[in-house]
């Protein structure tokens, strides 16, 4: 046992060096935000984000490097984030805290319920939902994860730093790609690749870029989309609050009226919880995780290096060229929305902390070819 609690000190001390050397964070998320951006390793402040052409004038570009030959994995670091990962709730014993386990996480499966069970929303626990017939037959018997590993895997995000990048071909050369919420990739192929693994759908997608399937024009265009995927993981956090129902009983019909090939995943009610209570306890005080956030942390389990490409929360790039908040639509930048549950640039900085100590590899510009 004391061996155990040596271990597991030494584990803690050594992932809180990779974080932030900040005062108490006390309050408000706002003064805790204004804290990190001012811990000297990488200021992200609001007025950071809004000049960032005064900010190259004054860094210079070094502040990034974006070639390969300037990164280097640190393997031992990307063990022990796993071990920590997998030993939370058995060290600190509080259930919330419950370790992440790559197979039960991903997805929920077909004997975790039955056919008008009724459950609270992970995020609404005053709502519930009924478990149709429908997305009952399309959950999966056993995890779609269960006993994989990859060597390198791809976490795909959508920002619109990717445009010009020429990442496509570096992309589908690993071993295991991720892509969030449904986003092309036939038209941007040369710079976000094609390849498709497993990739997550919001419902709030149904609405965005398929119109609500409102008429029979939408409907075969997501039809189309997913028959791209084939064998692919399509992941449907449906469980996490109330007003996506529909659009999840939808999409479960759609697949199974059209006989789809693609394999569906819905994530268990105690994820967002884990990997919540996970950064918390490494100081990084995130309300509610973003999808790409969750994509990388649920990736450390089973990949063995994680490479990220389209991770950019910020309007202007390091040259001070306008970003697209995504790079295949228009829509406008809300990352310091007080709507927003999301803290992106408090994300990205976390995420890039974590590149300068090699436990992944942050790509934000062009990627250099083979």
């Amino acid at each position: 046992m004391r061996s155990v609690r040596k271990r597991w000190t030494a584990c803690t001390i050594s992932l809180l060096l990779i974080f932030y050397k900040t005062k108490e964070i006390t309050r408000t998320e706002e003064r805790q935000e204004a804290a990190l951006a001012g811990d000297g390793i990488l200021s992200l402040s609001r007025s950071m984000i809004n000049n960032s052409d005064k900010i190259i004038q004054k860094s210079g570009s070094s502040i990034f490097q974006h070639a390969a030959g300037g990164w280097k994995i640190n393997s031992s670091l990307v063990m022990e984030i796993r071990w920590f990962a997998m030993h939370l709730s058995s060290m600190l014993q509080k259930n919330i805290l419950q370790f992440l386990d790559a197979e039960r996480d991903v997805s929920v499966v077909k004997s975790s319920f039955k056919p008008g069970d009724v459950i609270h929303y992970v995020l609404d626990r005053r709502r519930t939902l009924n478990i149709s017939q429908d997305l009952h037959s399309l959950l999966p018997e056993v995890s779609p994860m269960k006993n994989r590993r990859f060597k390198t895997c791809a976490v795909v995000g959508n920002s619109g730093v990717l445009l010009k990048s020429g990442c496509g071909k570096e992309i589908d050369s690993h071993d295991f790609v991720i892509r969030c919420n449904l986003a092309p990739v036939v038209e941007y192929a040369a710079d976000v690749g094609t390849k498709s693994d497993f990739i997550t759908m919001n419902p709030s997608v149904v609405q965005r870029a398929f119109g609500g399937f409102r008429n029979e024009s939408d409907r075969e265009k997501f039809v189309h989309r997913l028959s791209m995927l084939n064998d692919s993981v399509l992941w449907i956090p449906a469980f996490m609050v109330k007003g996506g129902e529909k659009h999840v009983e939808w999409v479960n019909a759609l697949i199974l009226k059209n006989k789809l090939k693609v394999r569906t995943a819905y994530p268990s009610l105690r994820l967002i919880h884990a990997v919540r209570g996970y950064w918390l306890t490494n100081k990084v005080h995130i309300k509610r995780p973003s999808t790409g956030l969750l994509m990388y942390t649920l990736a450390t389990r089973f990949c063995d290096e994680i490479h990220l490409y389209g991770f950019w929360p910020f309007p202007k790039d390091l040259l001070g060229k306008p970003v697209k908040y995504h790079y295949y639509d228009d829509l406008k930048y809300r990352y310091f929305s007080n709507a927003s549950p999301h803290r992106m640039p408090l994300e990205f900085k976390t995420l890039y902390v974590l590149h300068n100590k090699g436990a992944l590899k942050l790509t934000t510009g062009k990627c250099i070819q083979q």
